[in-house]
């Protein structure tokens, strides 16, 4: 007669069986890749690796100032949507992308505010490489389109949808919508410079670190 711990184990062992192909099929799509190597076109500036953010000081170490990570995909339809917007003389720039566990914590603690940044125990969408905070430029000048606010401004007028802008605001960032979207992106209520790509909610927070980033 089996034991209770073998019975256990042999349950546990068929279990595993049935699970190994899923884990092994997301480990192989879950892999993060820098921003840079998909298409090196893409201005990069991680607000969070300098102290010109809303928390007045740097969360993530200064050499991911002009770097990110992302996940493959992504990474692939963002590098679309740069070369559409390179024909009309404009490109994306990025603040934010993958954000390990660490940076979550980190903005958490100095803001604990559900509609801005998601509590540090239910992971939050930047910890699952399939999202991101950007904005357009204009290539020639290098300057940020108008879009009403700046990044992270914590106010109403931040609302993707909100109305009561400035005509010329008001085309840039419905302009920005249309072009994430058709894309793949959706956007969230309360940050109209947040994306998520289609599909993030089908991908769990990553046990990355800044320093297993630095090794990639």
């Amino acid at each position: 007669m089996l034991t209770v711990m073998e019975i256990l184990m042999k349950a546990y062992s068929f279990i595993a069986l049935l699970i190994l192909p899923i884990y092994a099929k997301q480990e192989d799509v879950q892999k993060l890749i820098s921003l840079n190597e998909v298409n090196p076109y893409i201005k990069i500036e991680c607000m969070y690796a300098t102290h010109n953010n809303f928390t007045g000081k740097a969360l993530y170490p200064k050499k991911f100032y002009q770097k990110t990570y992302i996940l493959k995909h992504v990474a692939v339809a963002l590098d679309e949507i740069q070369k559409e917007l390179e024909q009309q003389g404009l490109g994306l720039l990025v603040w934010d992308a993958f954000r390990p566990m660490q940076g979550q914590k980190a903005l958490w603690d100095v803001c604990p505010d559900k509609r801005f940044v998601a509590p540090p125990n239910k992971g939050g969408k930047h910890t699952r490489g399939t999202s991101i905070d950007l904005t357009i430029i204009n290539l020639e000048t290098g300057d940020p389109l108008d879009m009403g606010t700046g990044f992270d401004a914590f106010i109403d007028r931040s609302a993707a949808y909100y109305k009561g802008l400035n005509p010329a605001a008001q085309h840039n960032r419905d302009f920005l919508q249309t072009i994430m979207k058709k894309h793949g992106f959706t956007t969230i209520i309360n940050e109209w410079w947040h994306f998520d790509y289609k599909d993030a909610h089908t991908y769990p927070p990553l046990n990355v670190t800044f320093t297993e980033l630095s090794n990639f």
